[in-house]
């Protein structure tokens, strides 16, 4: 059992300083933004991020036709 717990915890701490290794090497090293409203060839297209899209899509249309009832 702690040997299991012991090789888990190496893969672990390997497996965070592999993802370090950007940070630490590139000067000014960062993660790059996953939002879809960040990716420039996304924008291009016309594609938002669900919560902008949703908000678009609810916005009331102001030449629409009122119709009775």
């Amino acid at each position: 059992m702690l040997k299991v717990a012991l090789l888990t915890l190496g893969i672990v701490a390997i497996s965070i300083a592999l993802l370090c290794v950007k940070l630490i090497v590139q000067p000014n090293g960062k993660f790059a933004s996953s939002h879809i409203g960040d990716n420039k060839e996304m924008r291009k297209r016309g594609i938002h991020c669900v919560q902008s899209m949703d908000r678009m899509m609810r916005r009331e249309n102001l030449y629409k036709v009122k119709e009775r009832i």
